[in-house]
């Protein structure tokens, strides 16, 4: 496994191309990425373009350090089977309420299995690679090295997974939010977080109430009788919205490790000491 990547989703990128692509290219390609081989790169609807620094090599007549173009066309899913995709995720209340809080479910995969289909890449006709340096093998150690920076990419930003293959986040959730389950988590995102009201006082003001009068005949016979059921207040599944909302990684979090895995773990501390 690659240590070129730090979350689940970069990883496993990498682990879904280790299965059917030479171990030693994609060495000499985790080498390229990581040394700033890679002069450019963009993404954009599901094409990767970078430039990509070649070798001096005066064997060969390469005097000069040759910049190679690099291209990745990953093969987008047809409308209409994302629209099936769309509905498995929909219809688990696991996936939906993640993918719409901006996280990306470990196992997303499973939406997808039962129709045929995959995010991630599974062979070489998930995507075409082409490069303009003299190398007639593919993947060349350039592509490779373009390789790993998609996966770092897939760090930021996990959705990306589904703008490689033709879906855009934006469209995504649009369309996520149409659905019963959607439309009734959208509300709780959307609400309007209750206004501040001033005080005279930061004490609880005490309010005085006239106590009912009964009978201690009624009292100790219990004339009324307790309720035979009591209603037990449903818990939201939705928590911490705010803090979900800022996803794995947001711009203001510069360490390593997910800041929603991070929070987790300090409520949970929080939870035990009051315990």
């Amino acid at each position: 496994m690659s240590q070129f990547t730090r979350t689940w989703w970069g990883n496993e990128f990498i682990s879904a191309l280790e299965r059917f692509t030479d171990s030693g290219r994609l060495g000499r390609g985790r080498a390229y990425a990581r040394n700033g081989k890679v002069k450019s790169f963009k993404m954009n609807d599901g094409l990767v373009m970078a430039e990509v620094r070649g070798s001096v090599n005066p064997y060969f007549g390469v005097y000069k350090e040759p910049l190679y173009k690099t291209k990745i066309e990953f093969e987008p899913i047809s409308q209409a089977k994302w629209k099936v995709a769309i509905a498995q995720m929909a219809s688990k209340a696991s996936f939906i309420s993640r993918l719409l809080l901006n996280e990306m479910p470990d196992n997303i995969e499973k939406a997808f299995s039962p129709f045929g289909l995959h995010l991630l890449p599974s062979s070489r006709e998930d995507f075409k690679t082409t490069c303009s340096c003299p190398d007639y093998s593919n993947p060349c150690k350039h592509i490779a090295g373009v390789y790993y920076l998609v996966a770092a990419e897939l760090d930021k930003d996990p959705f990306l997974l589904f703008e490689l293959r033709g879906l855009s986040k934006e469209v995504l959730h649009r369309e996520l939010a149409k659905t019963p389950l959607g439309l009734a988590l959208s509300a709780e995102l959307t609400a309007d977080a209750a206004a501040p009201v001033a005080v005279n006082s930061y004490y609880t003001q005490a309010i005085a109430n006239e106590a009912p009068t009964v009978s201690l005949k009624e009292f100790w016979h219990g004339a009324k009788r307790l309720p035979q059921t009591i209603e037990v207040g449903v818990q939201s599944g939705v928590s911490a919205i705010v803090v979900k909302k800022q996803g794995d990684f947001p711009p203001f979090w510069q360490k390593d490790g997910s800041f929603i895995e991070a929070m987790e773990e300090l409520y949970l501390r929080v939870k035990k000491n009051k315990l």
